[in-house]
């Protein structure tokens, strides 16, 4: 999880040419920092760069990233009636174009070395920034819409949801060969809310994508979901309609795998602040963690992104440490 990030000198040399969402918003800037971390290190998978608030941009709201602060949205949603002035979701894909044309000259570059990994994310989690404007530690202002404005709650989560879907399949359609959908903010949720505001259109999204796929004509693609604290849900989003449950820090593996059976695949989930450790311990961690996880249905990642002040040497201990214990694994 963002591996391509701050913590590359080649990717802050990439960025320094202009604002963050204008990166974005070039397919042959999101192409080369997506393919930076690949030549550095012998990872298994590329990861689109992109960023998941260009779907509120896409729906019109301005969002602007600042630095030091992170982003922010100038007009937050304050008032039911400003629903009224987001546009039409069924527009949001066609909005999108630079994201499809990042992923698909990205997989002309891979020419087949590793998967490319599409993204978004949630309802809930889009919703957060909407409303609170920007990042929160409470999300006081999003919860307050939950237990004050239920109805108008739902709405903008199926607003979401409807622009998510086509986002999604049009990512496929470009050349994604997985998906990743981001509940970061699960943990602002408890279970009631997080069954009620959360869960369902997580459902929803899986399902319908998997549809929309199969009447395009589109190969069916694995999708993840990481709800990040969402640990009081693994039963509930294992049974989600996603391939891949992806797991934080904060779960034990075997406890994980006992909550959700043997059909669904383990992602994760190394403390990404391990890697400030030496690189031997980092090799001792890693190892414990696959030893954990077992040899079967799992994904050996971070339980949530890289952080800038990282060394990329780290970085590298920690994917060799990966492959390396992972030959023991199989071959005892």
């Amino acid at each position: 999880m963002r591996q391509a990030g701050r913590y590359l000198p080649e990717f802050r040399e990439t960025r320094a040419a202009q604002d963050f969402f204008s990166t974005c918003r070039s397919p042959e800037a999101c192409c080369e920092l997506t393919l930076q971390p690949l030549r550095r290190f012998p990872l298994d998978a590329a990861i689109i760069f992109s960023d998941i608030l260009v779907v509120p941009q896409a729906l019109g709201m301005e969002v602007t990233m600042v630095p030091g602060k992170g982003p922010s949205f100038p007009e937050p949603l304050r008032e039911e009636r400003d629903l009224e002035h987001l546009r039409d979701p069924a527009t949001v894909a066609s909005e999108l174009g630079y994201v499809f044309q990042a992923i698909t000259l990205t997989r002309q570059q891979l020419a087949g070395r590793v998967p490319l990994i599409g993204f978004a994310g949630a309802p809930w989690t889009l919703m957060t920034y909407m409303v609170e404007g920007g990042s929160s530690s409470t999300m006081a202002q999003a919860k307050r819409w939950l237990y004050q404005r239920p109805q108008a709650s739902h709405k903008l989560l199926r607003i979401l949801t409807d622009a998510l879907v086509p986002y999604l399949v049009g990512q496929v359609a470009a050349g994604a060969q997985a998906l990743q959908l981001f509940e970061s903010h699960a943990g602002h949720l408890g279970p009631q809310l997080f069954n009620k505001f959360a869960l369902p259109y997580i459902r929803d999204v899986a399902k319908r994508v998997k549809a929309r796929l199969q009447e395009s004509g589109l190969a069916p693609v694995p999708m993840i979901i990481f709800a990040k604290d969402g640990h009081f849900a693994l039963e509930e989003l294992a049974q989600a309609g996603y391939e891949v449950v992806g797991l934080d820090w904060t779960v034990a593996p075997e406890k994980a795998r006992e909550r959700v059976g043997k059909t669904v695949t383990l992602q994760g989930n190394l403390d990404p602040c391990a890697l400030y450790a030496s690189e031997e311990e980092i090799g001792r961690l890693v190892q414990q963690m696959l030893n954990d996880f077992g040899p079967q249905r799992y994904i050996a990642n971070l339980g949530h992104g890289l952080y800038p002040d990282m060394d990329p040497e780290h970085v590298g201990a920690f994917v060799d440490a990966v492959h390396r214990y992972s030959r023991l694994l199989r071959q005892n």
